[in-house]
């Protein structure tokens, strides 16, 4: 199911390394890797900006995809765009908070660019983002596309810095998945700085 592109899915599993730097002062705090340690996305968030914006880079720092917060929205309103664009026209998915009051274990709709009425959601994610326990699901069903697990070491905590792995299933678009992660990201920790 190619959401960004055909050339971010795999006819197998895939697993991906993600290493959140806490305390960074570069212009990137994500890493995303293969199994192999290989880089395969970064991201860009601007140091000082008036704009909510992410970006998803590849290894070679092409943008894949920019990440918008919709600041004046009730629901924690995301849009995501194809490269740097945040123009209408190539929105490649939008996602929001189910309910408004939601605090422990936020669930997540996200509806594909084509599915304007937003009546029933294409993926939906629930789970625990302080356990790295977030599973993403296909539609409205019980049906698992990516699955997040914990993985922090001694030496990881102490150079400020949170790892942890997501499965992404066979024939899931993973650059996809990994936008999903960012943003979860994100709304964790304006959450628990509330």
């Amino acid at each position: 199911m190619a959401i960004v592109g055909p050339n971010f899915c795999a006819p197998y599993p895939v697993e991906l390394g993600i290493v959140r730097k806490v305390m960074t002062i570069t212009d990137g705090n994500f890493a995303v890797t293969d199994v192999n340690g290989n880089l395969l996305f970064k991201v860009k968030e601007p140091l000082f900006s008036l704009s909510d914006k992410r970006i998803l880079l590849d290894a070679s720092d092409t943008p894949i995809l920019t990440l918008k917060e919709n600041k004046v929205s009730l629901h924690d309103r995301w849009q995501v765009f194809r490269g740097k664009s945040t123009d209408q026209n190539d929105l490649v998915y939008t996602l929001k908070r189910s309910s408004m009051f939601q605090l422990i274990k936020p669930k997540l709709d996200v509806f594909l660019a084509h599915n304007k009425e937003m009546k029933e959601c294409d993926f939906h994610v629930k789970g625990s983002w302080i356990d790295r326990s977030s599973v993403i699901y296909a539609g409205k069903s019980d049906v698992i596309v990516a699955q997040m697990h914990k993985k922090h070491t001694a030496q990881s905590i102490l150079i400020g810095k949170s790892n942890f792995s997501v499965t992404v299933y066979p024939n899931v678009d993973y650059a996809f998945i990994v936008s999903l992660i960012v943003i979860l990201d994100d709304i964790n920790r304006e959450d628990s700085e509330d």
